[in-house]
């Protein structure tokens, strides 16, 4: 995925830098698996959010939890 980088840099504190080396994180980590079933991509999605976003091991079990309830819904 690229972006159009020819007009505006950052919108509300989101830089496409930013959002660039997301990606980048998410598709190197990504990678390992050889290939994800569509069924489970959120959630290996959403553990690429919690590390870029540094969060501690507690944290990430909460919120594990926490979106295995909503699915659940």
């Amino acid at each position: 995925m690229r972006l159009n980088c020819s007009g505006i840099f950052a919108d509300k504190g989101n830089h496409i830098n930013g959002i660039e080396n997301f990606w980048n994180q998410a598709k190197r980590h990504l990678r390992r698996f050889n290939g994800i079933r569509k069924e489970s991509f959120y959630w290996f999605l959403k553990e690429c959010e919690w590390r870029f976003s540094e969060g501690n091991h507690q944290q990430l079990l909460r919120q594990l939890k926490y979106w295995v309830k909503l699915a659940r819904h």
